[in-house]
């Protein structure tokens, strides 16, 4: 009954004990993180599934109204990824349907109604936001098998059932692990090859209840934004556009112009060497496994060059250029150990997950004076006393980002001028979930609780407020880094 396929079997599973029924309609993807039409584990199972059972294809794609943090922002970044991915299908015998909630709750009964007809229903496994527990509920309705794909990194999630203190760990084990990986990789575009059957034939309910997103909403139209129940206090960012397109696009700018000085410049802001790739990889519009194609073509590079032992360390294993290895820690093993993390634990952001020793020592410290003390509010509007602080708060307001680097300091010195380190969590999770495209994402996550000490160790001296946490300041970043551009850029 199974189809032949490309899918290492360890990144699929079934979420649920129904079985695939032979005389469904179609085959249901229903797209909910890898947002995109090529590099794809999750549509390319869906494909080898409808050319199997020789059904057409049925592609879902929906955004609710009602998730936490929901705004202007975050819908106008997803809505032009849905604007792509419905070109993208058009070409294809695919039956696309991107569904946009009007009012909270709306979309209820849209995929049951769909998969009550369908063969069965693949869809995304990723350790992000809400999903998981969306897909848990969605195994429990359906009538037919629903499999869940793994795409989220080079490594898959259940290639081990351990959590990781430090990103030392996991290296060691990606670099055991990978190199029966990096040959397995999903194709550019999984719609090549022989036609699929369709279009697909799909209830009528369907388009009389939860009718397709007009173009005018697909595009992100401020107007059409307006009409919906979601905040229109954090606009859309014009410089950063969502979707596939322009994820590849930002790709490629990094590989031609950025990636040629990243590893010595990658930390000063005024150098603009990041990659800019974190928004398209947290809503699934581009793939670590482009990336990584990409940055490996452009190295030249095949598995043969693959160290046979590293030990850990950050260079020398890949057998890349400095700069591409640079790139890659943080591509594969800091956004991985994240997504390790949020897949074996569902308390990723709360405080009793934190290790032992930097919960102690913070609480140890929580009654030593501040020099400063703020609120939220006074955070989220960049009105602190600290001029490069407000500068990043400010890149986060208005581009919903801040530079790599001086959000580990926009961290650090919300730690030190909250009341107690709790509540340093609570509002740095609330700006970066509210302000930021790569909010809500288990890289995030990590780098937020980062500052607090996860995946780090005690440091000395013992100081006041951060104990033996790692100690930044904003005075010794300013002497360190490139800031005269940024600054006159946010610095007001």
């Amino acid at each position: 009954m199974e189809p032949p396929s490309r899918v290492p079997p360890l990144r699929v599973a079934s979420a649920n004990r129904a079985g695939v029924n032979p005389a469904g309609a179609y085959v249901l993807y229903w797209m909910i993180a890898n947002r995109r039409a090529g590099w794809n584990w999750a549509l390319e199972r869906a494909v080898e599934w409808a050319r199997h059972l020789a059904r057409p294809l049925v592609v879902l794609e929906a955004l609710r109204a009602d998730y936490r943090w929901a705004c202007d922002r975050l819908h106008a970044f997803v809505l032009q990824g849905m604007a792509d991915n419905a070109a993208a299908f058009a070409g294809h015998a695919v039956t696309y349907v991107p569904y946009v909630e009007p009012t909270p709750g709306a979309g209820k009964g849209l995929l049951e109604v769909l998969g009550g007809q369908a063969c069965l229903v693949v869809t995304d496994d990723a350790p992000v936001f809400f999903l998981p527990r969306m897909v848990a509920a969605a195994a429990r309705a359906l009538p037919v098998r629903l499999e869940c794909v793994d795409a989220y990194g080079l490594l898959p999630l259940r290639a081990t059932d351990a959590v990781f203190p430090s990103a030392y760990a996991f290296r060691r084990l990606l670099q055991r692990l990978l190199p029966a990986e990096v040959g397995d990789m999903p194709l550019a575009d999984p719609l090549a090859g022989p036609p699929l059957p369709g279009p697909a034939t799909l209830p009528q309910v369907v388009a009389a209840r939860w009718p397709a997103a007009s173009p005018e909403l697909l595009a992100g139209r401020p107007g059409a934004l307006a009409a919906l129940p979601i905040g229109h206090d954090v606009a859309p960012v014009a410089t950063v556009p969502g979707g596939p397109v322009t994820g590849a696009k930002v790709l490629q700018r990094f590989l031609r112009e950025r990636l040629p000085r990243y590893a010595a410049a990658r930390n000063h802001p005024d150098e603009e060497a990041t990659s800019g790739l974190s928004p398209y990889l947290h809503f699934g519009h581009v793939g670590a496994h482009q990336v990584f194609a990409a940055l490996a073509a452009h190295e030249g590079w095949t598995p043969a060059r693959l160290a046979e032992r590293a030990h850990g360390k950050k260079a020398g294993w890949w057998g890349m250029s400095e700069n591409a290895e640079a790139f890659l820690d943080e591509l594969v093993t800091w956004r991985e150990v994240g997504g390790n993390f949020a897949a074996k634990r569902d308390d990723g952001e709360r405080w009793e997950s934190l290790p032992p020793w930097a919960r102690a020592t913070l609480e140890a410290h929580a009654a030593d004076r501040r020099d400063h003390l703020y609120d939220l509010p006074t955070f989220a509007a960049a009105a602190t006393h600290d001029p490069l602080w407000n500068a990043a708060q400010r890149q986060l307001l208005r581009e919903g980002t801040i530079h790599s680097y001086l959000r580990m300091l926009w961290g650090k010195n919300i730690l030190a001028w909250t009341p107690a380190p709790q509540e340093a969590l609570e509002v740095m999770f609330e700006l970066n979930n509210r302000l930021a495209l790569d909010g809500r994402d288990p890289n995030s996550a990590s780098g937020i609780m980062w500052c607090l000490g996860r995946y780090d160790r005690p440091w000395g001296p013992e100081r006041p407020v951060f104990g033996t946490i790692r100690f930044m300041s904003s005075a010794a970043t300013r002497r360190k880094l490139r800031l005269a551009r940024y600054l006159e850029r946010f610095g007001s």
